[in-house]
């Protein structure tokens, strides 16, 4: 290989992961601006001397030239993990975690010299990663989940009205939890409920208040 070559395609693999790690730089996620452009590079140059090795021994020894480029793939999943956070019900860094490995697949196409397919596969994430970002806002925010907190006192028929208050809204009760056990004078719920699209959470938790021994409700 030229050294031209091998300069153009790692200085490539540095734009195109560049572009991709901006983009989750800007959303402020665990891996962004270089973290992106280091994986990529780094599968470029793994790929990049792959072909190396194969043109060095060609016709010596049997050289898989795709072996190296197997190992990244398998290997990019220790780093995405890193990425991918527990909040409570919910889990994040999944799409930077998928980033990170498409990233790991521009670079290894820009190292083999298939500079079309890394530059259209660049195009597709960023829009996937902008565009569609919209789309899947909305579809979350009609499936909404919260997590509500209930001080009661623990007398008999109490939860059956805690239910039919959330059953007039439509609120789906998805876990109860009873954080002090369920024989004490008074006890607490920890509910996981699903909130129908634009419910705001005041408007339950009031007439949850006007129950006759529900003291406290709140939404976490």
């Amino acid at each position: 290989m030229a050294y031209f070559e091998i300069l153009l395609k790692l200085i490539l693999a540095c734009i195109l992961g560049g572009i991709i790690g901006f983009e989750r730089e800007h959303m402020n996620r665990p891996a962004g601006f270089r973290t992106h452009i280091l994986v990529c590079e780094g599968s470029a140059l793994i790929m990049v001397t792959s072909q190396f090795i194969f043109e060095m021994y060609a016709g010596r020894v049997n050289v898989d030239p795709t072996r190296l480029g197997a190992q990244i793939v398998s290997g990019i999943g220790f780093l995405g993990a890193g990425t991918i956070i527990r909040d409570g019900f919910n889990v994040r860094g999944l799409t930077t975690a998928a980033s990170l490995w498409a990233v790991s697949a521009v670079g290894i196409a820009v190292g083999i010299g298939f500079y079309e397919g890394a530059i259209i596969a660049t195009i597709l994430i960023f829009v996937t990663l902008i565009l569609l970002k919209r789309i899947e806002w909305n579809i979350s925010k009609r499936n909404r989940h919260s997590t509500l907190y209930i001080e009661a006192d623990n007398i008999p028929g109490q939860i059956a009205k805690i239910s039919s208050v959330l059953d007039k809204y439509s609120i789906v009760i998805k876990k109860i939890d009873f954080v002090n056990g369920e024989e004490d004078a008074e006890m607490l719920m920890k509910l996981l409920i699903k909130l129908p699209g634009k419910l705001q959470a005041s408007t339950f938790i009031n007439d949850l208040h006007k129950i006759s021994g529900v003291k406290k409700a709140y939404e976490e």
